[in-house]
């Protein structure tokens, strides 16, 4: 019998282990998932935990009731991967043989990379909303917190869902004003990148919306370390931005599986052939989500719609033929922005988000660059789309190619 052994239980591995169930003989290919953790955690959901929208409860699942029946499935930690003999080295000596592996170990926060980061202020005046504890202990410091200096820092690119810094000061702006006190609440993003976001369209686009908020923006600031005597990031070249309470992006980093086994960068991001999805050195693996180190961003949609290109492209090699699917890159991102509404962005690794209609051209619903209600109803609605049909592998009615009609071109 043929094996396929996929790391990671998370979003993007269980998805790749249904469509392969679904798709493969159950006498013919024996399908492993290896995940050393049991709770699935909806991650975009950690972004309203803070402001009361969500609870935990709303956020986790047992990973159980997401795998297929018929796949073997070990919960364990992973050593390394010994790729010129096919196999993995599992936490306790066990050792699984694959003819095709498939990586979706995923990405983590380590704070501890920032010097001063995970000191003192760490859960008392310094939260993450990238794990269930940050967002939690933040939830718990906001419904006493009186105002000051709020600032939303990111360490390092790349890292997770990179429109949810901007939503975290949207929904912190509108979550103060109705609280009443936001003229005494100083809001401020602070980025390594130039702007707000990578591509200058939706930068402008989200530019404006910051200052109609009163929204700081300090960029092209890379944070050095954190200071917890004086409350402040400071940068390489010695700037220094105070606070009262710190939000922060942590510096995010592949699992040390990939460094122990040779696979990926000094980030332990595993190298990926950007188009078809293979490890760029070893053929019979495949990577996909957060895992790999493609130019694109580390989302959940990306997973998703790499994952149609990565189940093409196992197939074709489980049959001899040539990898014939191609990953262009594409993400699709809805924003909050508070208030009720919303944008959405579309693009992919040859074009940046731009203005329109998606997913019908002249139609919608809903509005590329457009700060909507319909785009905050896409962005809920997400949440039962990702537990219900995503997960499972379900068929979507969004292709994985990125396609041009509905968007305008758009020229400063």
């Amino acid at each position: 019998m043929k094996k396929i052994v996929i790391l990671g239980g998370g979003t993007a591995g269980t998805m790749m282990a249904n469509k392969l169930r679904n798709a493969l003989e159950r006498d013919e290919w024996d399908i492993t998932i290896v995940d050393q953790f049991r709770t699935h955690y909806y991650q975009p959901g950690f972004l309203f935990i803070p402001f009361g929208i969500y609870h935990e409860r709303d956020v986790k699942k047992p990973k159980s009731s997401f795998f297929p029946v018929g796949v073997n499935v070990l919960y364990t930690g992973i050593d390394k991967v010994d790729a010129d003999n096919k196999k993995v080295l599992l936490e306790g000596g066990k050792v699984l043989f694959y003819d095709f592996l498939i990586i979706a170990t995923g990405t983590k926060t380590c704070p501890e990379e920032t010097p001063g980061l995970k000191e003192q202020l760490w859960y008392k005046d310094i939260f993450d909303f990238y794990t269930i504890e940050g967002a939690l202990a933040l939830q718990k410091h906001f419904k006493s917190w009186q105002g000051g200096k709020l600032v939303m820092a990111i360490t390092e690119i790349p890292y997770k869902c990179p429109v949810a810094p901007l939503e975290f000061v949207f929904l912190a702006e509108e979550f103060f004003t109705k609280k009443g006190i936001r003229d005494k609440v100083d809001i401020t993003i602070v980025t390594p990148m130039a702007g707000v976001f990578t591509k200058p369209i939706a930068t402008k686009m989200l530019s404006e919306l910051l200052v109609e908020k009163n929204i700081n923006v300090v960029a092209d600031f890379y944070i050095e370390r954190i200071d917890n005597e004086k409350k402040a990031l400071v940068s390489y070249d010695e700037r220094e931005v105070p606070f009262d309470t710190l939000t922060i992006v942590p510096v995010n980093m592949g699992d040390k599986m990939v460094e122990r086994s040779g696979l990926g960068d000094d980030l332990n991001f595993v190298f990926t052939n950007k188009h078809t999805l293979q490890q760029r050195d070893h053929e019979e693996i495949f990577v996909i989500g957060d895992a790999a180190n493609l130019p694109t961003s580390k989302a959940g949609s990306v997973a998703h719609f790499a994952s149609e290109i990565l189940f093409d492209n196992l197939m074709n090699a489980i049959e001899g033929r040539p990898l014939t699917a191609h990953f262009d890159g594409h993400a699709n991102c809805y924003i909050e922005t508070g208030y009720g509404k919303g944008a959405l962005i579309d693009f992919n690794y040859d074009t940046e988000p731009l203005p329109g209609t998606f997913p019908l051209p002249g139609i919608g619903p809903f509005g590329l660059l457009k700060n909507t209600k319909i785009n905050h109803y896409g962005k809920i609605m997400f949440r039962w789309i990702y537990w219900h049909l995503l997960l499972k592998g379900k068929e979507l009615p969004v292709e994985a190619e990125m396609t041009m009609a509905g968007k305008k071109r758009v020229t400063f």
